[in-house]
């Protein structure tokens, strides 16, 4: 059975024109008839498409290079006019504070690179569907009550997202921080847009959800101040006690295993406290970041053993307990 032919449409009669080359070849009435109309909008789409490629493109290795820096040691541009409470340059920082950086830097341009391809494909597509006269009020509103529906269902989620973004942002805590967030004290191992990780000192990995952080200390931005409590009997010369536990400090900090820790000299503050058991000293001393607990213990043991050494007498009960004599107090 022989194929009806079709009819040429009038437009067929242009030689040289599109309808008359696509109607030669397709031998169709409708497609050439619609063939200017066709490649008009295929033009447009095709440069939405390719305006769409170049500009996510764009973006993203702009935002590449404002986060691309931590790993040789130069803050990365983005995180420039945020506050930032370590050191201005990182090569003199620890390993733990350049790991801190480049994942923060990273995790900000991953969310970034994201959100700017969703935007970016998203707006593109909806100018797509505008081009072929698809009408965009019914898909608009769906998508609206979609994304109500899902912000109810979701708000945790939600919120724990936008938490970590602001928590990365204003560089509350990262890696190797020492931090407590309430129910969990611990060292930060893992820090997510969704969940922060951290190991407390027994061991135990907790994971907190970033929107559930309602305060945080932090014992490791900056600097850290290790406190020595130094108590001493009521009889005890408290001004030769100050001088004593001061020269101990400042010899213990020169030594070199914690020479390294410490940033400022030892600071004597006096008497803390006066107690029925005895007379409580303080000093403190300013150190390195996460570094306050190691010159703790070795300033606390070498106060210690010079206060006993100049016989100073050691608080209730220790001074007064049968059969031992304490530091200065005769045994009973």
């Amino acid at each position: 059975m022989s194929a009806i032919p079709s009819t040429p449409p009038a437009c067929a009669a242009d030689q040289g024109s599109l309808c008359e080359r696509v109607y030669r070849l397709t031998q169709t009435d409708w497609l050439s008839r619609s063939a200017d109309e066709l490649f008009a909008h295929l033009v447009v789409v095709l440069l939405i498409i390719v305006v769409a490629v170049v500009l996510r493109h764009m973006v993203h290795r702009a935002i590449r290079r404002l986060t691309s820096g931590a790993g040789e040691g130069r803050v990365p541009a983005l995180l420039r006019p945020l506050r930032d409470r370590a050191v201005r340059t990182l090569k003199d920082a620890a390993p733990l504070m350049v790991e801190r950086r480049t994942q923060r830097a990273q995790a900000i341009g991953s969310v970034l690179r994201s959100f700017s391809t969703m935007l970016i494909y998203g707006v593109a597509f909806v100018l797509i569907l505008g081009e072929f006269g698809v009408n965009l009020a019914p898909i608009i509103a769906s998508a609206g009550i979609v994304g109500v529906a899902i912000g109810f269902g979701a708000q945790n989620l939600v919120r724990d997202f936008l938490s970590g973004i602001f928590m990365m942002l204003e560089d509350q805590y990262g890696v190797g921080d020492v931090v407590d967030l309430g129910e969990a004290t611990g060292t930060v191992e893992a820090v997510g847009l969704r969940v922060t990780t951290l190991r407390d000192i027994a061991g135990t990995v907790w994971y907190v959800r970033n929107g559930e952080v309602l305060r945080v200390g932090n014992s490791s931005q900056g600097y850290s101040v290790a406190v020595v409590d130094i108590p001493v009997g009521h009889s005890a010369d408290v001004d030769d006690a100050l001088e004593i536990a001061e020269r101990a400090a400042n010899a213990e900090c020169a030594e070199p295993n914690i020479a390294s820790k410490v940033i400022a000299p030892p600071e004597m503050l006096g008497v803390q406290s006066v107690t029925a058991e005895g007379v409580l000293l303080r000093l403190t001393i300013k150190t390195r970041p996460g570094e306050q607990w190691a010159v703790q213990r070795a300033v606390a043991a070498e106060v210690k053993t010079q206060l006993d050494d100049a016989g100073v007498p050691a608080p209730f009960p220790f001074a007064g307990r049968p059969g031992v004599a304490g530091p200065g107090t005769p045994a009973v």
